[in-house]
C-alpha cells in the first residue's frame, strides 16, 4: 500500500510540473509520517525547472 501511495504522490508531482510547462523536476525528496496507528502519509517534494 505504501508503494502505491508513493507512486500516486509522484504522479501528482509530475502532473503539476507538466501543468507549469516545466522541463524537469530536480531535488526530489520523499517524506513519510505516521498520522495515527496503522496509518501513514507520504509526501514528495521537488522543484520544477524550465531550461533557458
Amino acid at each position: 500500500m505504501m508503494d502505491a501511495a508513493r507512486d500516486i504522490a509522484t504522479d501528482r508531482m509530475i502532473r503539476q510540473a507538466e501543468e507549469m510547462v516545466a522541463d524537469a523536476i530536480v531535488a526530489v525528496r520523499f517524506a513519510t509520517s505516521a498520522i495515527m496507528q496503522s496509518a501513514a502519509e507520504i509526501m514528495v517534494y521537488g522543484t520544477a525547472v524550465k531550461f533557458r
